[in-house]
């Protein structure tokens, strides 16, 4: 049986990574199985539930961790898992917004080499035009995510303009990278291109004992010695209502006032599922309310919530019939339905906050005494637990 290809997909937090994963799926013809092996920060399987709601035959995720550093010894396991139980076309792994593809590229080269059951296609990189001057200055992973890649794909350039990305390209020239590039289009670039890399550099990276250690660090300004992982921070919070009885939503016009505020140079990521009794506003657009089919009157219904540079969106999560939005939650969040109701204490939220170096500790006590974040219902108190996680 042939190698099953393996496309790689990294770019630094917020880029739209999935965007363009999502937008590649209607066009593979019907009976295409792709599969999708998902990293991220934190604890709340999101861009995989979105995913799995977009056709994509299978799905794994790696989470709390980077797949190129402390997650890597569970890659062979993730690759396996999709081998057997999809059978899929082609696997296509989208890293964490502070993965080092070079590294992750050599490992599939390994597993390569050693099974015979994969071949690594091509590394792209997504940079956010719009963006990226931001943080191209603070974070040496961004740069090293564009110089390590076989295609440099441009997002967010139409909101940015054409200075801006002329800008971009002049800075991609700095760090001294020769590679092919092409603009999205919102978001959606040709299957025809990104799955036709050539993949000339990724496939001949050699094992991680050729590779100068020195690209897998960084000095910062201070001159200390620091894995990538140290260039954010990340915060887990849940929100939980008092009893089973109390209302079960957020506060939506806290919550949107929260991400209206929540500064760019502070706060690179929001991720969240949450409970809201009607579908609460994305950020171009006004709020609304949603039918009775759509909501459950006694629990409200689920959604996601997708944060970062200060635009977001909200998409309702799948759930069923003979699913509550409680069950839906608790799957969501990757823990038993039966641990969260009839508890004391429900679920009405889970949240993670990637963010800056040195912003963890001075957000956590942000959210904890601002009631930044609240239940819908406010004669009942809700529970706030915020832990540091990275």
């Amino acid at each position: 049986m042939a190698p099953i290809p393996i496309t790689i997909i990294t770019g630094f937090l917020g880029s739209g990574k999935t965007t363009l994963i999502l937008k590649l799926i209607p066009q593979l013809p019907p009976d295409y199985r792709l599969a999708l092996l998902k990293n991220e920060f934190g604890d709340l399987a999101i861009d995989s539930q979105l995913a799995s709601a977009s056709s994509i035959s299978g799905v794994q995720e790696l989470l709390n961790g980077c797949i190129c550093c402390n997650l890597v010894g569970q890659l062979g396991d993730a690759l396996d898992t999709l081998r057997k139980d999809v059978k899929p076309d082609r696997i296509v792994i989208e890293t964490s917004g502070s993965a080092f593809p070079a590294t992750l590229a050599m490992e599939v080269n390994r597993l390569g080499r050693e099974t015979g059951d994969y071949v690594l296609d091509g590394v792209l990189v997504v940079i956010d035009v719009e963006n990226w001057q931001g943080y191209e200055d603070t974070s040496y992973t961004a740069k090293l995510q564009a110089r390590f890649t076989d295609m440099v794909v441009f997002n967010k350039w139409e909101c940015a303009g054409e200075r801006r990305f002329d800008d971009c390209l002049d800075r991609l020239g700095d760090i001294e990278v020769d590679v092919a590039w092409v603009k999205s289009d919102k978001g959606r670039v040709d299957k025809d291109v990104i799955l036709g890399v050539d993949g000339g550099l990724a496939r001949h990276l050699g094992p991680p004992s050729e590779f100068s250690d020195q690209e897998h660090n960084h000095r910062d300004g201070e001159g200390h010695n620091e894995s990538h992982q140290s260039e954010v921070e990340v915060l887990s919070v849940r929100l939980r209502s008092p009893e089973p009885s109390a209302s079960g939503c957020v506060n939506v016009p806290k919550l949107v006032q929260f991400l209206k505020s929540a500064p760019k140079d502070e706060i690179y990521r929001i991720k969240a599922i949450l409970m809201a009794s009607s579908l609460p506003p994305s950020s171009d657009e006004e709020p609304r309310e949603i039918s009775s089919k759509e909501m459950d009157p006694c629990e409200g219904s689920p959604y996601i919530l997708n944060w970062a540079f200060g635009r977001w969106t909200f998409t309702p999560a799948s759930s069923s019939a003979s699913n509550t939005g409680q069950e839906t939650l608790a799957t969501l969040y990757g823990v038993d339905a039966a641990t969260m109701a009839p508890a004391p204490k429900r679920l009405v939220m889970g949240m993670t906050l990637i963010l800056a170096r040195h912003q963890a500790n001075k957000w956590m006590k942000r959210i904890g005494a601002e009631d930044l974040l609240e239940l819908e219902d406010s004669h009942n108190h809700a529970e706030l637990m915020t832990d540091r996680i990275l």
